[in-house]
């Protein structure tokens, strides 16, 4: 075991970094290791991979590859790097296989959103994607716009869906689903430029006032 590790392994267990906790699991095979990184992140992945998905049950398959690949490949994880990205890309390539696997190509299910970090998406078109309403008179309203949004989304291209995905619904930063896509940090931020502004337009043809 490396120094990093001993000192790690020295500090109560919700202390420990993700970082910290592979290479601990990677040096020691302790299972209680592994456990820990999958209660800090089977809510959020397994939430990702059902609206990547839309299904359940490929999402459930899904998921359990992914946690069978971290261990698997878990020697293979770079410390300089982050965990959660390299999480995020295993996620994303299961997914892709489970689809291949069962032939389907469903993606984005995009029901409910998650909160993330703000970056520069503020004050846009964008912050419908993610958006919620506190007037409980607007929520049938609202529940009508977020069935377009879905619809809207799932009509982009395959890599437009991913960095909405990534960066709009998980909370990832531009880095980080760059390193999760395996893609430069510009392709992110032009993908999502060009998937605002489609959905931009879309939005105001579809909602234009009826001509008299």
């Amino acid at each position: 075991m490396n120094a990093s590790a001993k000192v790690a392994s020295t500090m109560p267990q919700s202390d420990v970094s993700d970082e910290s906790l592979i290479a601990q699991y990677r040096e020691s095979g302790d299972r209680g290791l592994f456990e820990t990184l999958m209660r800090r992140y089977e809510r959020e992945i397994y939430s990702y991979l059902r609206r990547y998905i839309g299904n359940a049950e490929m999402a459930e398959d899904a998921f359990q590859g992914t946690f069978l690949q971290v261990h698997l490949k878990c020697h293979q994880f770079d410390p300089a790097r982050r965990f959660r990205p390299w999480l995020y890309a295993i996620a994303t390539n299961q997914a892709i296989d489970v689809q291949r696997r069962n032939k389907r190509h469903r993606m984005v299910s995009l029901d409910r959103s998650a909160s993330g970090e703000n970056d520069d998406r503020s004050g846009s078109w964008s912050e419908k994607l993610v958006g919620d309403s506190p007037d409980p008179h607007r929520a049938a309203s609202d529940e009508e716009n977020r069935r377009w949004v879905h619809d809207s989304v799932n009509s982009l291209g395959e890599s437009m869906q991913q960095v909405i995905q990534l960066v709009y619904y998980q909370g990832l930063k531009y880095r980080e689903a760059a390193e999760a896509l395996g893609i430069p940090v510009g392709t992110v931020k032009s993908r999502l430029h060009a998937a605002v502004q489609r959905l931009g337009l879309a939005w105001e043809e579809s909602h234009q006032p009826p001509q008299e």
